[in-house]
């Protein structure tokens, strides 16, 4: 069974160093966990961008990346995400990671995001069917208009999108 309050703990190298409870693991500034952010595209070249639920425990309201979301202890990064993906937007699509990276930031309400970040890019056509606990809207934008207001708007973003926003436009042009 999966145990959505526990993240796993890792190190630098993304080797698992712990189980945490979710909440915890966020308080006092935070320690490193497991984590992963879907970028899902369209044929368009356009991402779809989730607005996180109001009832969020940090980032409410905020703009992100189509998914966002913790592996649960013994589940695998891609496992997760498939099941994230269906849970908070009502669909599944084929995925692959792209890169990782480490951030930490301040998410408000004292709280730390402190992840280790596997980025998985995902594509697909229809439209999704949100989840209102999780997400309260979705948008397709293009990636030039979307640097262009994280730039001139940062605040309605979440943290680890702005952080990796250039990283996705380099492996987006890169292409497969």
């Amino acid at each position: 069974m999966i145990d959505r309050q526990k993240v796993v703990l890792v190190d630098e190298h993304d080797n698992e160093v712990g189980i945490e409870d979710k909440l915890e693991a966020h308080k006092n500034g935070g320690k490193l966990h497991r984590a992963f952010s879907i970028f899902v595209f369209n044929s368009k070249g356009e991402t779809m961008l989730q607005k996180r639920a109001e009832g969020k425990y940090h980032s409410a309201g905020k703009w992100s990346n189509t998914c966002c979301s913790h592996p649960a202890p013994g589940e695998a990064v891609m496992e997760a995400a498939h099941r994230r993906l269906k849970e908070e937007m009502g669909f599944d699509c084929s995925m692959q990671e792209k890169f990782s990276f480490i951030y930490k930031a301040d998410v408000g309400n004292g709280l730390t995001e402190w992840e280790y970040d596997h980025v998985i890019f995902g594509k697909y056509e229809g439209k999704p069917n949100i989840n209102k606990e999780e997400a309260s809207a979705y948008k397709w934008v293009s990636l030039d208009s979307l640097k262009k207001d994280v730039e001139e708007h940062p605040e309605n973003y979440t943290p680890w999108l702005r952080i990796c926003l250039d990283r996705v436009i380099e492996e987006f042009e890169k292409g497969d």
